[in-house]
């Protein structure tokens, strides 16, 4: 028994293998290795198995993360992937990309950078033109710019990107460039390529070049890139080409038809945007809020009431629209409805400072200094910060009621109190106060401390107080130093010969007509616009086009007749032209605004307002001729000239009588 006990200790167990005595056979040797390695392979199948099961976790949890745009978790997933060298597929990483947009998170997207770009990991173009975008979009085009740079191989979307970033940014010449240079590496752009590289052409001759490559390509239907070529002819003033592009085909398309109409109604064309409206809505075409802006610009530039009250009606259905809401708030202003205006801006649920500021211009430039500076306290309760145009309507306010203490104040105090630099605009306000309230060497003194140089408009109105004031030496420095900055400026020219006249300088006379006719300087002739029954008239002085003409001068000698046996006297100091007596009256009797009032009178009721709109200021004689007959027919009347609007009731206007 212990002889049996000693030879089983001597049994050397091995992988279930039984050995007797110290060491093994060398036959089983073999048997031993072929075990070895059929557990070796079981092991590392079961670590391959575990790790492929805990990357699959991993990738699981990240793409929770990603998809649920839970940026914290996932930028802790994010750090485990990177810790064991794992990636994910490239549309998981675009969905993290626009959760660190859509929250700021530019260290983030930096760190996603990073990682698929560390150990030597190739991403996929697809994801890093989704890098390149990220960087642009939080403006680091030097960090988009250098990811382009690595890049081997780029499609029509890197080269894209980063055109229409170069665009947005206005850097224009770097734009141009890239398209260039993605032609010569042999990719063909797209539709989106040409649309966001026209936006960057400011030069003719490139844009005729850019349009040849897009009819060449054959994209020139594209709604993209023609509405695109629309805006860039009607940015540049090129409206008729503007309108050719948009004819060559008929559009099927709304954002097409709002390019052309924006275009006309951006450039004061606002008769030509109205009809292509008309031609839209003819075509079945609805209007969206980017057509009702345009047409409500239109009407603005032309003050049609009576159509944009129409528009009105179609913008109840956006009436969230804020954009839309200010354009509405505008129109009712320039055309001198200012009960109007005023409900809408009350019942505004959102207001910007572009609403409180054309609020406030409304008020202003009507004649209700008083609401207008009552309503910027109301501004400031809000919290709502002034901007540019906000001082300049304060001051523009203050300068109509004649605060000069007020406007001085809020002119020297703009930049501690609102952070703005006076500008330009800012000057001419002040040199506007200071000449209403007679302070002309001060006016001067402020023109000439001025940290930018003085524009005409600028000496226009201190040509305008000086006219007031009597100042004629004043007046003539005033109209010389515009007629260096604007050798065509015809009003000009022919104050300073009135002026001259005045004085009996017949001689400066002479000479200035002279020099007035050597430069082809003529005057624009005088023109005014009605409103009546939702169409326009337009009259201009010396044309007899209008079917009613004779009609509309027997109304004009009658009221002309009826004022004079209320003590009008005309004053003659406004006729432009070398002519003695009954002349010189017969030449005020035809401006352009007496007919079109003669003209509204005749047309409308008594309890309608009577709005004009001229295309030159107001002179003292018709404006005159306007208080007189407003009060002895009790009517309104509201004239609009480009340098304010006038209110004519009981005999006094919103002015005044100071322009």
């Amino acid at each position: 028994m212990k002889s049996l006990l000693r030879f089983k200790s001597k049994l050397t167990p091995v992988f279930g293998l039984v050995f007797i005595g110290p060491f093994p056979p060398l036959f089983a040797l073999g048997h031993l290795l072929q075990h070895l390695r059929c557990y070796s392979g079981v092991a590392t199948q079961w670590q391959n198995e575990t790790r492929s099961i805990k990357c699959n976790d991993m990738l699981n949890e990240f793409t929770t993360y990603c998809y649920q745009r839970d940026l914290p978790g996932a930028m802790k997933a994010l750090n485990s992937l990177q810790t064991h060298k794992i990636w994910a597929d490239a549309v998981t990483y675009s969905e993290l990309i626009k959760c660190c947009l859509a929250r700021g998170a530019v260290e983030q997207g930096k760190r996603v950078h990073q990682h698929v770009f560390s150990y030597g990991y190739e991403p996929k173009t697809f994801l890093i033109n989704t890098l390149i975008n990220m960087y642009v979009k939080f403006n680091m085009l030097d960090e988009a710019q250098a990811l382009f740079d690595q890049m081997s191989d780029r499609n029509v979307v890197s080269w894209t990107t980063m055109i229409a970033a170069y665009s947005s940014a206005k850097i224009n010449n770097k734009a141009l460039e890239f398209l260039i240079l993605m032609l010569r590496d042999g990719v063909r752009p797209n539709m989106f390529t040409y649309s966001s590289v026209l936006r960057s052409c400011d030069d003719l001759s490139n844009l005729g070049q850019l349009h040849c490559s897009i009819l060449k390509v054959g994209l020139e239907s594209d709604v993209f890139v023609r509405s695109a070529l629309i805006d860039v002819y009607s940015k540049m003033g090129q409206l008729e080409c503007a309108l050719c592009t948009f004819n060559e085909m008929v559009t099927g398309d709304l954002v097409v038809w709002n390019s052309i109409i924006g275009g006309f109604a951006q450039n004061s064309d606002g008769d030509e945007a109205l009809t292509l409206f008309k031609r839209m809505k003819r075509a079945g075409f609805s209007s969206d809020q980017s057509t009702l802006t345009s047409v409500l610009r239109a009407c603005t530039s032309l003050a049609l009431l009576e159509v944009g009250s129409q528009v009105h009606v179609d913008v109840l259905k956006f009436q969230r629209d804020l954009i839309l809401n200010n354009a509405l708030l505008d129109m009712y202003c320039k055309c001198g409805n200012l009960e109007d205006a005023h409900k809408i801006f009350t019942r505004m649920v959102e207001k910007d400072v572009i609403s409180w500021s054309t609020m406030i211009i409304g008020y202003a430039q009507n004649g209700f200094s008083r609401k207008a500076l009552e309503l910027f306290k109301e501004m400031k309760v809000s919290g709502i910060k002034p901007n540019y145009i906000t001082v300049l309507g304060v001051l523009f306010a203050c300068s109509h009621a004649g605060l000069v203490e007020d406007g001085q104040y809020y002119f020297h105090s703009m930049k501690k109190l609102f952070g703005i630099d006076p500008g330009r605009e800012h000057y001419g306000c002040m040199v506007d106060l200071l000449g209403r309230s007679g302070k002309l060497d001060e006016a001067v003194k402020l023109i000439h401390e001025m940290e930018c140089e003085p524009d005409a408009v600028t000496w226009r109105t201190l040509l305008g107080a000086c006219r007031v004031h009597r100042k004629m030496d004043l007046a003539e420095y005033a109209a010389k130093q515009i007629i260096k900055l604007d050798p065509s400026d015809a009003g000009t020219y022919i104050l300073l010969s009135n002026i001259y006249a005045h004085t009996h300088k017949w001689e400066d006379v002479m000479d200035l007509r002279r020099s007035m006719r050597e430069r082809g300087v003529k005057k624009e002739p005088g023109c005014s616009w009605v409103e009546v029954n939702k169409q326009i008239h337009a009259f201009i002085m010396g044309d007899n086009s209008h079917p009613q003409i004779e009609e509309i001068k027997k109304e004009l000698n009658q009221i002309i007749w009826r004022l004079k046996e209320v003590g009008y006297v005309p004053d003659t100091n406004f006729v432009l032209q070398d002519l003695e007596g009954e002349q010189m009256e017969d030449s005020l009797l035809y401006h352009s605004e007496k007919i079109a009032v003669a003209f509204g009178v005749m047309s409308l009721s008594r309890e309608k307002t009577i709005r004009i709109r001229k295309n030159l200021r107001i002179c003292g004689d018709c404006h005159l001729f306007a208080k007189l007959l407003a009060q002895i027919e009790r009517r309104s009347i509201v004239i609009r000239d480009p340098i304010r609007y006038h209110h004519f009731q009981d005999g006094i206007c919103s002015c005044g009588d100071y322009w």
